[in-house]
């Protein structure tokens, strides 16, 4: 497998982030065969990474989690939330993602990087 910048990664979604209405863009960069998000099914390795791309005030609304999971914040500035609770995340900072329902706002443009390995 060929090395994946993903400093040059980052900066393409976050221009597709920009050009989409909803103001996000994702990449499925290593394993499963789905792209850009939580979905479950279909066959594949356990082990997922997906590139987020996220312009500044939109997010992922309050989802269920997709099993255990962790975002390394690529740039930016985000906020993951679970119930009362909120995590600040800036450009080097690792979060673990909470196994309760969750949401993730972009403070300012941000993009990340979710590795969740799935649930059997």
């Amino acid at each position: 497998m060929e090395p994946i910048s993903l400093d040059v990664r980052a900066r393409e979604l976050l221009d597709r982030a920009a050009a989409a209405s909803s103001g996000r863009a994702a990449d499925t960069v290593h394993g499963g065969h789905e792209h850009g998000g939580h979905e479950h099914g279909g066959h594949g390795q356990a082990l997922r990474q997906t590139l987020l791309a996220l312009t500044a005030g939109t997010g992922l609304a309050e989802h269920e989690s997709p099993g255990e999971a962790t975002l390394l914040v690529l740039r930016g500035h985000v906020r993951l939330s679970s119930g009362d609770a909120s995590w600040e995340g800036r450009a080097g900072d690792l979060l673990a993602v909470p196994g309760a329902r969750h949401a993730l706002d972009a403070v300012e443009d941000s993009a990340v990087l979710l590795t969740v390995v799935r649930r059997p």
